[in-house]
């Protein structure tokens, strides 16, 4: 279609190599490796702040099962959307649109590495651990992926649930179980995804359109996502709060959350505030880079507490 020779004009193609000459740097690349990193970095967190320990080789194990089941499900959702992604400028310059790799060695590839990593968890972690991996990468692929995203405007809300899962993974996989505990964790990452996401979405809102993409912008306009951006900020303040009620994390934990959280909503009421004026997208990109700072900042203090020994003073006791 026009649009997607469109999209694709202003990227280089003097790079481009015949159909299967991949390289290893291609298949990494299927695996969305910055993604990637945030998934290990939330389930490390789990990990280490559940009850229980692992031995350090079964950690690293399990660490490496949840890394690969990530990027595994990125691959395979790299095959499904290989025909929108060659269309959108923020997507055009992935590996199957480069033509640096076949449709069917990402399936193959991503599929292999799915069944892979839940078979080792399984084997070498726990079952809970191993089960909630295969339904991270099932939710992910079929629902999210292959479901929701092309459908409704809810795809974000519904199919964030996937990138909540791994800090409840890694928790599964040292104490054997499942806790409020473990829920406030997948809490604060599942009403974090729809305004992160809904800011990428302003400014891309072309893009999303052009492929027939039902983002919220597209289907609702933008002043109504700006009013959903602000709604789920205020809603995810007090949930970032959370894991100190369920003794998961001190009160140290709680003031930084605090603090980062206003930040957040200050900057969600700013897009909200200005609406369309001559900021153009400024405020939007605002938002998402510190959205992605805000999540790693907020896990990072979980985890620093942590490994002070601070937890003691989590509302709910230790753990």
């Amino acid at each position: 279609m026009n649009s997607g020779n469109l999209a694709i004009d202003p990227i280089d193609q003097s790079d481009r190599r015949p159909v299967g000459g991949a390289r290893l740097a291609d298949y990494v690349a299927l695996l969305k490796p910055r993604v990637m990193s945030l998934v290990v970095f939330t389930a490390l967190v789990g990990l280490m702040l559940a009850p229980g320990s692992l031995h350090p080789m079964v950690a690293i194990v399990a660490l490496i099962c949840i890394a690969v089941g990530a990027g595994a499900s990125g691959a395979i959702n790299m095959w499904y959307d290989a025909d929108i992604d060659g269309q959108m400028l923020r997507t055009c310059d992935r590996p199957i649109p480069r033509g640096h790799v076949k449709p069917r060695s990402a399936l193959i590839f991503g599929t292999v590495l799915s069944f892979a990593s839940v078979l080792v968890m399984a084997a070498f972690v726990n079952l809970l651990s191993a089960a909630l991996l295969a339904m991270t990468i099932a939710f992910y692929v079929f629902i999210y992926t292959m479901w929701l995203k092309r459908r409704t405007p809810h795809n974000i809300v519904i199919g964030g649930a996937a990138g909540a899962f791994p800090p409840m993974i890694g928790w599964a996989a040292a104490s054997g179980d499942i806790t409020m505990a473990s829920f406030a964790l997948f809490a604060v990452i599942f009403i974090w995804t729809p305004p992160h996401f809904w800011a990428l979405a302003l400014y891309r809102a072309d893009d999303y359109a052009n492929v027939g993409v039902p983002m919220l912008p597209v289907v609702a306009g933008k002043p109504a996502t700006r009013r959903q951006i602000l709604l789920y900020s205020v809603i995810l303040l007090p949930v970032t709060l959370s894991p100190v009620v369920f003794g998961a994390c001190g009160l140290i934990y709680g003031v930084g959350a605090g603090i980062f959280g206003l930040i957040f909503l200050a900057l969600a009421f700013h897009i909200w505030r200005v609406g369309d004026n001559n900021d153009g997208d400024k405020p939007a990109r605002r938002l998402f880079g510190y959205s992605i700072f805000y999540l790693f900042a907020l896990f990072a203090l979980m985890l620093g507490e942590r490994l002070a020994g601070l937890q003691s003073l989590a509302l709910g006791g230790t753990i």
